[in-house]
C-alpha cells in the first residue's frame, strides 16, 4: 500500500505562500477545489507505484504546481492577444481592424461609468441609441441620415427586411457570394423575408436584365460587393449610374451592400496603393444617388465590429422602427469606439492614426528597416533570419487580388520543419501567427506596429528553448 502520510492536508496546502497569494486572484474556493484536485492527482499516481516514497516537502510542492497550473488553465481567458505577423492587414480570424488609440482613449474613458446611451440630457427624459454617431456618418459620407447596427450581414439583413419583406429583390447572379466562413448572401437575405430575383448570369449583368425583371412585386434593385471574388475576362457588370437610373426610372430604391466601407479617399489620401483605388468608397457612392448603403465599421474604416447604414431619410425610418432593430443594435462600447475613428477619418488624419489605413499606406522603405532590425536581433539569439521580397495584402474580402510589395523575415532552426516551427511561434506569450511560404516561416512586419517590434522580437526568440 502506498504511504498517504506525506500528503499535507489542503489548510496545511493553503497556508505555503505561493498558494495564499492566488486566493487574491482565484479566490478562496477556487484554491480549495484545485488543491483538492492536485491531491487526487497524487494519491492517484501513488496509487500506480505503491512502492515509492515521498517527504512531505516533495508533496506539497508536486500539490502546489499542479494547482497552480490547473488554476492558470482554468481561468485562462479564450481571448488573447496575438502578434499578427502574416502581412494580412484586414485579418478576419485575428478580429479585423485594430482600433486607433483614441478609439482605445474612448473606450476606457466611457466603458467604467454610465453614459446617455438612451438619455436625452437636453429634455431630462428618455433618448434613442441610434442617434449616436449618425451626426458624424453624415458629416464624413454625405449621405441624409445613418443607423449602426452589430455587422454588415445584419444591417443588409435589417435594410431588406424593412424595406421587402413579402416582395421582390431583383440582384445580378454574379453577385450571388459566399463570405468567409461559409455564409452565403442569399441565405443571409433569404432570412429577411424577401425573394430574390435573380437576373443575368455568372460573367454578366446587364442593366437590360434588371429592367426585365422589375414589375409589381419588385420592391428594390440590389448590388453586393464581390468580397474576394473576381471575375475578369468575357465579364460585363451594370454601373452603378445604369442601376440609379433604372431605379428613378420604376421609383424602387437601389439598395448596395458596399461591404468594407471604404470612405479615405474623400479625405485627401493620395499615397493610397492602386488595389485600393480600385475600391469603391461610400461617399462616392451616395453621391451616385443610391438610396441605402449598407458597410462595415470595421475592415476599412477601421473602427469597431459595427454595419453601417446610410441613405435617404425616409427609407431609414421604416429601418430604425424594425422590430429586428432591438436584435440587431450595439452598445455603448461599440458607439464610442466608432465615433472616435470616425471623428481621426473626418480630422484628415486617418493615414497617421487608423491602424489599417496606415499599415496600407506603410512605404516599403520604412518596413524594410524595420525587418532588418529584426532579422539582426534575432540573429544574435541564434536564429537563422534572412530578408527576402514579398506581399502584403489587404484581406477581409476588401480589394481583391490586392499585392504590396513588402520585406520579410524569413525563419529557420536547423533540424525543425517550417511546419513544426510555426506552430511553436502559436505557443509564445504573445503568440506569433505568421505564415509559411516556401517551405519557410515568414513574418510581415507591416501588420505589426512599429511600437510592438521590440516585443515581438523578444517573443521570437523565446522559441529557441521550446524547440
Amino acid at each position: 500500500m502506498p504511504d498517504y502520510r506525506a500528503i499535507p492536508s489542503i489548510e496545511e496546502l493553503r497556508q505555503r505562500p505561493a498558494l495564499a497569494a492566488l486566493v487574491a486572484s482565484y479566490g478562496h474556493d477556487a484554491v480549495v477545489a484545485a488543491l483538492r484536485d492536485a491531491t487526487g492527482a497524487l494519491r492517484a499516481a501513488l496509487a500506480h507505484e505503491p512502492s515509492s516514497s515521498l517527504s512531505a516537502d516533495a508533496a506539497a510542492a508536486w500539490i502546489e504546481h499542479d494547482a497552480i497550473h490547473w488554476l492558470s488553465a482554468a481561468y485562462q481567458p479564450s481571448l488573447r492577444r496575438v502578434f499578427n505577423a502574416t502581412g494580412v492587414i484586414v485579418h478576419t480570424n485575428l478580429g479585423r481592424a485594430p482600433l486607433a488609440e483614441t478609439a482605445l482613449d474612448r473606450l476606457r474613458a466611457l466603458g467604467g461609468g454610465y453614459t446617455n446611451l438612451e438619455y436625452d440630457l437636453t429634455a431630462g427624459t428618455r433618448g434613442r441609441r441610434d442617434v449616436h454617431a449618425e451626426a458624424l456618418i453624415v458629416r464624413l459620407t454625405g449621405a441624409e441620415a445613418a443607423v449602426v447596427v452589430n455587422n454588415c450581414a445584419g444591417a443588409m439583413l435589417l435594410v431588406l427586411a424593412a424595406l421587402a419583406r413579402g416582395r421582390e429583390v431583383v440582384v445580378s447572379r454574379g453577385e450571388l457570394v459566399e463570405i468567409g466562413g461559409g455564409f452565403r448572401v442569399p441565405d443571409v437575405m433569404a432570412q429577411s423575408g424577401a425573394t430574390l430575383r435573380e437576373v443575368g448570369t455568372t460573367n454578366r449583368g446587364r442593366v437590360s436584365d434588371y429592367a426585365l425583371a422589375v414589375g409589381d412585386r419588385t420592391a428594390a434593385i440590389l448590388r453586393v460587393h464581390p468580397s474576394n471574388f473576381t471575375i475578369e475576362g468575357f465579364a460585363e457588370r451594370a454601373t452603378l449610374a445604369e442601376l440609379v437610373a433604372l431605379g428613378r426610372r420604376f421609383q424602387i430604391p437601389v439598395i448596395e451592400d458596399l461591404g468594407s466601407g471604404l470612405v479615405t479617399l474623400g479625405t485627401g489620401l493620395d499615397d493610397f496603393p492602386d488595389a485600393l483605388r480600385a475600391e469603391p468608397s461610400v461617399q462616392d457612392t451616395v453621391a451616385a444617388g443610391v438610396d441605402v448603403v449598407c458597410f462595415s465599421g470595421d475592415k476599412l474604416l477601421g473602427g469597431p465590429q459595427a454595419g453601417i447604414i446610410v441613405g435617404r431619410a425616409d427609407l431609414l425610418a421604416r429601418v430604425r422602427t424594425h422590430p429586428l432593430m432591438r436584435a440587431l443594435r450595439v452598445d455603448k462600447l461599440t458607439y464610442a469606439a466608432l465615433e472616435a475613428t470616425l471623428i481621426e477619418h473626418l480630422a484628415g488624419r486617418a493615414d497617421q492614426t487608423i491602424p489599417v489605413i496606415r499599415m496600407a499606406t506603410m512605404p516599403l522603405e520604412a518596413i524594410a528597416v524595420r525587418a532588418e532590425t529584426l532579422a539582426a536581433t534575432l540573429r544574435r539569439e541564434g536564429l537563422r533570419a534572412e530578408l527576402i521580397d514579398g506581399v502584403s495584402t489587404i484581406g477581409g474580402g476588401s480589394a481583391a487580388g490586392s499585392a504590396l510589395p513588402t520585406r520579410l523575415v524569413a525563419l529557420s532552426v536547423g533540424g525543425v520543419s517550417a511546419d513544426a516551427l510555426h506552430s511553436r511561434l502559436r505557443t509564445l506569450d504573445p503568440p506569433v501567427i505568421a505564415r509559411i511560404q516556401d517551405d519557410r516561416v515568414v513574418v510581415d512586419l507591416r501588420t505589426i506596429a512599429p511600437s510592438d517590434d521590440e516585443a515581438l522580437g523578444h517573443a521570437l526568440t523565446g522559441v529557441l528553448p521550446r524547440l
